[in-house]
């Protein structure tokens, strides 16, 4: 065996398990130790500064800057006592991942040291703009941009660090983050959501979204792992044969958790918990050695950042315990891929779900009136919606037989879906017919639906599941913010324009009620494409989303082609959420950001095969060789008919193989020194989606085809068998 691969073996087979993270008793008596949180702060600050902040998370209020000295000096005093010695503004930039730039409390005056913390450094600091994705809005010698205290989120101790969660922007006022179009789509959707309330109950003033994210992600031994280039440069196997057991009896998925892993899941699930992430689920997903977890819903701006986090966690946490954790959408082939299914429901400040169905007729038309409203926005925004998931990464799901479809469903369940088609069926109801809530009798044979009355359909992109809305489409590694974000907006426009459509039917003289109603139908009708109730991994369903005209996910660069269209543009302008100048950065960076991980995988793949695969093809052709020189040496020419023709057909395959891919990657190479050329950045994220990731393919199917000529005993690389199987 290759003296690597066999080092890595050994080394994987001596990595046992144990406990790093360990905390006496109960969860509850260390929950939330490294989070700073409101009654935390009454300790550290006076009543007027902690309400200052309190009125800065309760209602989204200006925090002073006469009192960010009292707050910042509050949060360094409870941080010394923590052990931390630094701070940092935490922010998402545009690269689905975190940034961080440390900065001591230590200051010196008169040779002598002390601490320091004040409020101008709490509230903002100054981050180089021009060395993150910015999509144009920088210039390189404009390096200036601000990164600003987010009082939403609170700050929390990591690694010995206050770290501060903080929006970024540019020096001009544009966003340069996930967070500041969240943050804005929050509000529009806020607004709008609160006036559609209103219509049936005007104590509520404003409306939140919740949240809850589940992470799934593989594990493999660390040794294992820095024996494979790829999963190194890429986080996936650029080449690899299937193994001959993976998935398919099916016997991984919830299946009893192996000892070392659940060693690690209870290390980080500690150190989780320090940090107020309240996770509650953990298990085995269907491929080998893959697994999920999953949290208590939350406010969606602390779910973002408390993913961010835990992604962090996991990761720091698996090197203690000689794993890895790999994050990427598809980093085995022939096995299920990683998501994040978003669960996503509106609530208001009264405490309401505006998702979940009500016992009276009132509450089923206000039910009625949001679910119509969500219907009608993911229809009309269904391809911007897929287009926020398309991605390398998950290019290589999107389609197959495992979440996610590549096309946009909404699946409703029976019940609902049954009541649906009997609101667009209805005749239209005349003003002596709707004189109350009660004549209005789709409104009264709606059966009472609990939260388990649908049934879940893992096929479809984006399901109701009683009380909430699962987007299952985004990608493992990928921050949610950007997806969570467009869907706010979308939303947002839908409940706009649905409140003002019954405000001109009141005007025209329709009772409230019939208003409602008739909007609703409306709002149905129009996106009744959308609504599919069957197996969206089926033929038939990629046949009928054609006829209904819905646009499938087949080219990750052409659906980027999406933020140039007029509806999307108007959408995040005329809603406040990103400005044309805006929308257009993140254009260019999406098609970046695919162009430069294509090329890495495109560059770790040639290298892999010229400098590992076929040295190791060509030595054991040598051997080959060898043995069929020594058979005819003792048999003479009968050696080639009676006794070894077969080591003779395979040195044949083995030449075709060694020979097709070193001109392929050759071949690749030059694909991309043209794509290269392609001076627009759209177009060549095209070039490469095409000519570099087919000539990709074409490689790796020769590697896998050797993998299975060639001696195990030669074979440099550790095989799918044993990342998976460890």
């Amino acid at each position: 065996m290759a003296i690597f691969r066999q080092r890595a073996l050994n080394e994987a087979s001596s990595h046992g398990t144990s406990r790093f993270y360990h905390e006496d008793g109960p969860v509850s008596k260390y929950f939330g130790l490294n989070v700073l949180d409101l009654d935390k702060m009454r300790k550290y600050m006076s009543q007027e500064a902690y309400e200052a902040v309190l009125a800065s998370v309760k209602d989204g209020a200006k925090l002073d800057r006469g009192l960010a000295n009292e707050i910042a000096a509050g949060m360094m005093t409870w941080a010394m006592e923590m052990g931390a010695t630094h701070y940092t503004h935490l922010f998402q930039p545009l690269t689905d991942s975190t940034a961080e730039k440390h900065e001591a409390f230590i200051s010196f005056k008169n040779g002598k040291a002390f601490e320091k913390f004040n409020g101008s450094a709490l509230v903002q600091q100054e981050p180089d703009a021009s060395s993150f994705p910015n999509g144009g809005l920088r210039n390189t010698f404009e390096a200036r941009g601000y990164s600003a205290w987010d009082p939403s989120s609170p700050v929390f101790i990591m690694d010995g660090t206050l770290c501060i969660p903080s929006v970024f922007v540019a020096y001009t006022g544009e966003a340069l983050d996930t967070k500041v179009p969240n943050l804005k789509s929050l509000h529009a959707l806020s607004e709008a959501a609160a006036s559609v309330v209103n219509l049936f109950d005007e104590n509520v003033k404003a409306v939140k979204v919740n949240l809850g994210i589940e992470q799934e992600y593989f594990v493999v031994d660390e040794s294992l792992y820095n024996a494979r280039m790829d999963l190194r440069m890429t986080g996936r196997t650029v080449i690899g044969h299937t193994s001959a057991k993976d998935q398919q009896l099916e016997d991984h998925y919830f299946g009893a958790i192996p000892s070392r892993v659940n060693s690690f899941m209870k290390d980080f699930e500690t150190e989780a918990y320090k940090l107020g992430i309240l996770l509650m689920t953990r298990h085995n997903e269907v491929a080998p050695n893959q697994f999920e977890c999953a949290p208590v819903f939350c406010d969606s701006i602390k779910a973002i950042d408390q993913n961010m986090m835990l992604m962090i966690v996991m990761q720091k946490v698996a090197e203690r315990h000689h794993l890895k954790v790999i994050l990427h959408e598809k980093p085995f082939d022939g096995v299920n891929g990683s998501g994040k299914h978003c669960n996503w429901s509106i609530v208001t400040d009264t405490g309401v779900n505006l998702l979940s169905p009500g016992k009276t007729p009132t509450k089923n038309l206000q039910f009625l009136s949001f679910y119509a409203s969500v219907l009608r926005a993911v229809h009309k925004h269904n391809y911007l919606l897929m287009s926020t998931v398309a991605t390398l990464g998950n290019s290589y799901r999107l389609g197959g037989d495992e979440a996610p479809p590549a096309v946009m469903s909404v699946f409703s369940g029976s019940t609902l879906y049954d009541v649906f088609k009997s609101i667009m069926e209805m005749d239209e109801v005349t003003e002596s017919e709707s004189s109350n809530l009660e004549s209005i009798k789709i409104v009264n044979s709606i059966p009472e639906i609990f939260p388990d009355n649908t049934d879940r359909n893992r096929t479809s992109t984006f399901a109701f599941t009683g009380n909430r809305f699962e987007f299952r489409a985004v990608g493992a590694s990928q921050n949610v913010a950007t997806s969570v974000y467009v869907l706010n907006t979308a939303v947002a426009e839908s409940l706009r324009e649905f409140r003002a459509e019954v405000d001109a039917l009141e005007a025209a003289g329709e009772e409230r009620a019939a208003a409602v109603m008739n909007v609703v139908r409306k709002f149905i009708t129009e996106a009744r494409d959308i609504m599919f109730e069957g197996n969206g991994y089926s033929k038939e369903w990629e046949l009928e989303s054609q006829r209904r005209g819905l646009r499938a996910i087949k080219n990750v660069a052409e659906a980027y082609e999406v933020y140039h269209e007029p509806q999307t543009i108007e959408l995040f302008d005329k809603m406040g959420v990103l400005a044309p100048n805006e929308v257009e950065a993140r254009f260019e960076i999406l098609n970046e950001t695919y162009v430069k991980k294509l090329q890495i995988e495109a560059r770790v793949i040639g290298d892999m095969c010229l400098n590992h695969v076929i040295p190791a093809a060509v030595k054991y052709q040598n051997v080959l060789i060898e043995n069929i020189k020594g058979l005819k040496d003792i048999f003479g020419d009968e050696a080639y008919m009676n006794y070894c023709s077969s080591e003779i057909d395979t040195l044949k395959q083995i030449s075709t193989y060694v020979n097709r891919i070193s001109s392929d990657v050759q071949a690749l190479v030059e694909a991309r020194k043209k794509a290269n050329r392609i001076e627009a950045i759209a177009e060549r994220a095209k070039a490469y989606s095409q000519d570099v990731k087919d000539m990709m393919d074409k490689v790796r199917l020769s590697a896998d085809n050797l993998e299975m000529l060639i001696d195990d005993e030669m074979w440099p690389l550790p095989k799918y068998r044993e990342l998976l199987f460890f």
